[in-house]
């Protein structure tokens, strides 16, 4: 399995989701990515689950899914497929 991305740590300060990613550290402000995470207790935000090919991550608690490429801002290039009509 190919890992999209090596996702080191996941904290929380206040309102802010501070990512450790491909060794590189970002800091988010969850109120601009998710009203569930926002709203969630400390306890809520530190119950989460990396998915093993490190796309994204779940909070459990508050059934919220955010993906690694999002929150990061990173966008992949996919090769296009030609259709043969």
């Amino acid at each position: 399995m190919h890992e999209t991305h090596d996702v080191q740590s996941v904290t929380f300060s206040g309102p802010t989701l501070i990512l450790q990613v491909d060794g590189k550290q970002y800091k988010i402000d969850i109120r601009k990515q998710s009203k569930r995470l926002a709203k969630a207790t400390q306890q809520q935000r530190e119950n989460f689950e990396v998915s093993p090919a490190g796309y994204g991550i779940h909070w459990p608690d508050v059934d919220e899914d955010l993906s690694i490429d999002g929150l990061i801002g990173v966008k992949h290039a996919y090769p296009l497929i030609e259709s043969k009509v």
